[in-house]
C-alpha cells in the first residue's frame, strides 16, 4: 500500500513538473488539447468583439480562400480574447484553420496559429508589449509575449502562434 502511495505522489509530482507553462516545462512543448468546432470559436469571439473575415466569405476548412477555426485548439482561442482584452484593440482575424498556410506541428491547420489584419493599436500594442526576438526563417521579424507565444509580423498582417491561451 505504501509503495502505491508513493508511486501516486511521484506521478502527481511529475505532473506539476513537467505541465505547460509550470516547473521543467517549455511553453512549446506539446500537450493534450481541446478542439474546437467552428460554431464554437465564433461564439467565443463573438461575444469578445473579435471579428473575422474571408477572402472567399465562407469558413470551409479545405478551402484556402475561407478563414476556419475547426479543430482550432481552444487556447488558441483563448489567446485572441485574451489579446484582445489586454490591448483593447479590435481583432479581425483573417486566418485560421483553413488549407493553404505553411505546414508543421505548430501550424494553422493543426489549431495553433491564427492571422490578425493589420492596425496601428494592435501593431503599436505588441510593440510596446511584448520582446523583439529577431527574424523569423521567412524574415518577418518575431515578438515573443511573456507567456511565450509568438507574433510575426508578415508586412499585411500578424501571424499569431499560440502555446498557450496567454495569461486566460
Amino acid at each position: 500500500m505504501k509503495f502505491r502511495s508513493a508511486v501516486s505522489a511521484l506521478v502527481l509530482a511529475l505532473g506539476v513538473l513537467f505541465a505547460p507553462g509550470a516547473g521543467l516545462a517549455a511553453p512549446h512543448d506539446a500537450y493534450a488539447v481541446t478542439k474546437l468546432t467552428h460554431a464554437q470559436a465564433t461564439a467565443m469571439f463573438r461575444s469578445a468583439g473579435i471579428t473575422w473575415s474571408s477572402s472567399g466569405g465562407c469558413s470551409n476548412r479545405n478551402n484556402a480562400t475561407c478563414t476556419s477555426f475547426d479543430q482550432l485548439n481552444q487556447a488558441t482561442a483563448q489567446g485572441a480574447v485574451t489579446l484582445r482584452h489586454a490591448s483593447g484593440c479590435a481583432l479581425n482575424i483573417t486566418g485560421g484553420t483553413e488549407t493553404g498556410h505553411a505546414s508543421g506541428t505548430y501550424s494553422h491547420w493543426n489549431g495553433y496559429k491564427l492571422d490578425y489584419g493589420k492596425n496601428s493599436c494592435v501593431t503599436n500594442y505588441i510593440h510596446g508589449s511584448f520582446a523583439y526576438i529577431g527574424l523569423r526563417g521567412d524574415g518577418a521579424p518575431q515578438y515573443q509575449s511573456g507567456s511565450g507565444n509568438i507574433y510575426a509580423d508578415e508586412g499585411n498582417h500578424w501571424d499569431v502562434l499560440y502555446y498557450n491561451c496567454g495569461g486566460c
